[in-house]
């Protein structure tokens, strides 16, 4: 493999500096394609940036008035693609909303991926920051149902990433809850000794001869931790409908699933600032339960 047969992707030129630094410490963020420093290292040792047109090492230094070159990397390509249809509630050219449905993974390792499906039904971004294959922005549990943003371009992906960081991208969910519970409420149960905070209302309740009480939930989370809503939910002794994980024993479903459904999102667009505001149906098998809903 050599440089001339790859695509450059991005050109930097070095503003003037107080004092000179290591080209591997340069600040995340100053290439649009690559969305941190560790990110930018990885593509030195690769190969894929030049200094002045010579191939670059971690050790070198800069300190304003050398170019930079950046290359696309081969590899990026080699990711398996699958041909899963997926539902597209929205999309432009900077991102997406799709649909994800129970049972899939959204990315990792594996060939079935929700992420290798994406190819086959977005296209592809006509801006000159586009990604070589769109990229979710947050995750949904394997068994979770519902809305997932999707990036397009770098500058989308990286202003979504700091959006969910500072909390201004809001989600709704809905599940199915066994047992008693308050009419609402907010749970602030630390998760891996950090902070967590979800609210819950409950919109419909049904009596149940198994589990007592099925409770229709709408849900709100204020922090991401992994698997918050399950664990919360969880705390309070009113477990998730299907949870194999956290429910109880004896009371963990009929294999239908987890009852849990990400039905709405709404931010503004990171580009475009228009807001964006998305709500999807419950699911056919929470439906079945509470029909009128």
């Amino acid at each position: 493999m050599t440089l001339s047969t790859l695509k450059k992707v991005e050109t930097y030129s070095v503003p003037l500096m107080d004092r000179r630094i290591r080209l591997s410490d340069i600040a995340a963020g100053t290439f649009k394609t690559i969305l941190s420093r560790k990110g930018f290292k990885s593509a030195i040792k690769a190969g894929l940036v030049t200094l002045n047109g010579k191939i670059a090492l971690t050790a070198d230094y800069i300190s304003g008035g050398e170019i930079i070159e950046l290359f696309q990397n081969p590899l990026q390509n080699n990711k398996p693609a699958i041909e899963l249809t997926l539902e597209v509630i929205l999309e432009d050219d900077y991102l997406a909303i799709v649909y994800k449905p129970a049972g899939i993974v959204v990315s990792g390792n594996r060939k079935y991926t929700l992420e290798n499906a994406l190819e086959h039904n977005l296209a592809k971004s006509t801006q000159n920051d586009a990604l070589v294959r769109p990229e979710p922005v947050h995750r949904l549990d394997y068994p979770t149902s519902g809305l997932l943003i999707i990036g397009k371009t770098s500058g989308a992906l990286i202003a979504l990433n700091k959006m969910f960081e500072a909390k201004s991208i809001q989600k709704t969910y809905h599940a199915v809850t066994i047992g008693a519970m308050a009419d609402d409420g907010i749970i602030e149960e630390p998760i891996e000794n950090k902070n967590a905070k979800t609210s819950f209302q409950v919109l419909k309740r049904i009596e149940s001869r198994k589990y007592r009480s099925l409770n229709l939930v709408q849900l709100t989370p204020f922090t991401g931790r992994k698997h918050q809503l399950r664990i919360h939910l969880a705390s309070i002794e009113t477990p998730i409908l299907g949870d194999s994980t956290y429910g109880k024993e004896g009371l963990i479903g009929s294999g239908n699933g987890l009852y849990l459904h990400a039905s709405g999102l709404t931010f503004i667009h990171p580009i475009t600032f228009k807001q964006i505001s998305k709500n999807i149906p419950l699911t056919k098998k929470i439906l079945k339960l509470f029909p009128s809903s």
